[in-house]
């Protein structure tokens, strides 16, 4: 959603940000994995990221190099992928956790990957763009219907997005949008099935 050019490497992110997403959330609807798997995943990437930090690691310098970006802590999206994706499901039930999760993995991916080729700069701030926002809350949207009602889904997902497109910061440290998104659009989910819609 940032203007920044569209490298073969945000692509490249942005593409395996959507597939991660997806098929975690079809692992879980199918019992294949849970939220204690997502834990020791979580746990075994958060001990590669700091080796990482001190040596080269084989296939996971080569996984690196292809998807991370170079100035940040080795791992950190995946990380906080993770804690997204494993928060949502301990807060939610799993129908909403799982449209959380695809409004996180294609609402977010999207918006990163149409941002660049936008024009209209968000209110929420001057690195965020429109269009972005937009495609967004439109493609999350669509993927959450698989599991929420297109109501449910479309709000939750445009209210994430929004606060995606906001530099939320805490302490002075910015928010990892791979946390806030499901949870905001979770909580809206919520929200509107408990005072709009009446379940």
């Amino acid at each position: 959603m940032t203007k920044m050019p569209v490298t073969p490497l945000e692509i490249r992110r942005q593409l395996f940000h959507i597939f991660l997403g997806i098929v975690m959330v079809a692992l879980l609807h199918h019992g294949v994995i849970d939220s204690w798997s997502l834990f020791w995943i979580l746990s075994l990437g958060i001990v590669l990221s700091w080796i990482s930090t001190r040596r080269r690691l084989p296939i996971i310098g080569w996984f690196l190099d292809k998807f991370e970006r170079k100035q940040v802590r080795p791992g950190k999206g995946a990380i906080t992928y993770f804690i997204g994706a494993i928060l949502a499901l301990e807060l939610f039930p799993p129908e909403v956790a799982y449209a959380a999760i695809l409004i996180l993995a294609v609402g977010d991916g999207i918006s990163s990957l149409v941002g660049p080729f936008g024009h209209l700069k968000t209110k929420l701030s001057d690195k965020k763009l429109f269009e972005g926002t937009i495609a967004g809350a439109a493609f999350g949207g669509s993927a959450a219907m698989v599991f929420v009602s297109p109501l449910e889904a479309f709000v939750g997902a445009a209210v994430a997005m929004l606060f995606e497109a906001m530099e939320i910061r805490l302490n002075q440290k910015l928010l990892n949008d791979n946390v806030t998104v499901p949870l905001v659009a979770g909580t809206v989910i919520l929200l509107l099935r408990s005072f709009l819609l009446g379940n």
